[in-house]
């Protein structure tokens, strides 16, 4: 099983067998609140009827086909809408199955952009500490957390990687921090020590998502942004947990206001209901790549046996749908001062160290007890004992409900948290 502790689960497994909305139900039955929305997934709750019968429509009138040398209308249908979506130019889509294979296609992009311009020597990349870009080889590379890379050195690629932007120095801040735009110069320390003409890109999440929720400071991502301009690098943002409504805005470079070059996702794109991630391109790069060769043979050789696979576009057509006519994102954002008003008052609880939050996603920091990550597992077997799912990474307990989220769920979240942690 992957990132668990397979032998204690194997003495005590939790199985969730149901899901719907808000909740789920283990095999004993109990009903359980989702505070992860699955894994930052469930953007419209659970089991969502318009989702479930848009897939078996397209599994009985088309289940597959390959997408090497041929098309289907549905992929190019989600493309289109998500084009419509995105900031910017960015607005051509490469579809894959996942944030990690959507990361891997990024940098395969990049290289082969920076190739067709001359500037084959442009192959480093930059990514931050405790970043996390999925567990392919290229998302490891740039990983800055040391527990998922510590194994796999020996086939990590030509990555450096700047500091992380929770500096301690402000704690219980609500929303983006006053000060660290400064720590955006790393990307120009990595400028002067291996030169701006080799490096081929830089990747960031917006938030920091799996490492505990790191809101960048303000003028922090303008920063590296007209750093990234001055030097012909490419800004990648890694959007696979902030994508789809999770800030108040459909993806966190809107509510941020910076466009990147490429942005990535996954997760909420099929509301979890099947595997899909995409990478997403401004004009200029497709244009390079794919306009310009004019018809000389296959302009990008990568590609997957299921990228835009037909049922995967059915499902993500029909969350895109359910977004607009139930004006998802928009409830989140109005959700949103009272979900962190309500996560922040846990500030008095025993052990809290730090709280972080921005739109519909929060973090709480507990003070490491033992071994790092010991009172994390802990606290999250006993609050799922008393009906919460809360993932935790490390002693950091990620808040992350799913947006049809109402007030008196985020009270039962709070409430939870009080009794069984206060």
């Amino acid at each position: 099983m992957p990132f668990t502790a397979n032998y204690d689960f194997i003495q005590a497994p939790r199985l969730v067998v149901k899901g719907e909305g808000m909740y789920l139900w283990n095999e004993s039955g109990k009903q359980l609140l989702d505070c992860s929305s699955g894994l930052f997934c469930v953007a419209l709750g659970h089991c969502r009827e318009e989702i479930t019968e848009a897939v078996s429509r397209q599994l009985s009138t088309l289940d597959f086909i390959s997408p090497f040398q041929l098309g289907q209308p549905k992929s190019f249908e989600l493309a289109s809408k998500l084009a419509d979506l995105l900031p910017g130019d960015i607005g051509h889509v490469f579809f894959s199955n996942s944030g990690s294979e959507s990361i891997d296609t990024a940098m395969k992009l990049i290289i082969a952009y920076h190739q067709a311009n001359g500037e084959a020597r442009r192959t480093k990349f930059i990514s931050r500490e405790r970043s996390y870009h999925g567990m392919n080889i290229g998302g490891t590379s740039l990983a800055g957390i040391v527990r998922n890379r510590r194994t796999f050195e020996a086939i990590t690629l030509n990555v450096c990687h700047m500091r992380h932007t929770l500096t301690g120095e402000e704690r219980f801040v609500n929303g983006q921090p006053q000060n660290g735009a400064e720590l955006a110069d790393d990307l120009l320390r990595a400028v002067d020590t291996y030169g701006g003409e080799n490096i081929a890109a830089c990747f960031v999440e917006p938030i920091a998502g799996s490492t505990g929720m790191l809101i960048p400071p303000m003028g922090y991502l303008e920063r590296l942004r007209d750093i990234c301009n001055q030097h012909g690098i490419l800004l990648v943002f890694d959007e696979v947990i902030t994508g789809f409504g999770r800030t108040g805005k459909m993806f966190a470079s809107e509510a941020f206001g910076v466009t990147p070059d490429i942005i990535t996702m996954a997760k909420a794109l099929t509301n979890g209901a099947l595997p899909m991630g995409a990478t997403a391109v401004s004009k200029t790069i497709y244009n390079r790549l794919v306009k310009e060769p004019k018809g000389k043979g296959v302009e990008f050789a990568h590609g997957y046996t299921y990228s835009g696979h037909p049922v995967a576009c059915a499902a993500a057509l029909a969350t895109l749908d359910i977004f607009q006519k139930e004006n998802i994102v928009e409830h989140a954002a109005e959700l949103s001062p009272y979900f962190l008003e309500r996560v922040f008052s846990l500030r008095d609880l025993p052990g809290v160290v730090d709280i972080r939050g921005y739109g519909m996603a929060a973090a709480v920091d507990f003070e490491t007890q033992g071994a790092p990550g010991a009172y994390g597992m802990a606290a999250a077997e006993k609050l799922y004992n008393a009906g919460l799912h809360v993932r935790f990474s490390g002693d950091c307990a990620m808040l992350t409900p799913s947006l049809i989220c109402e007030t008196a769920h985020v009270d039962q979240i709070v409430e939870t948290i009080r009794s069984v942690l206060g």
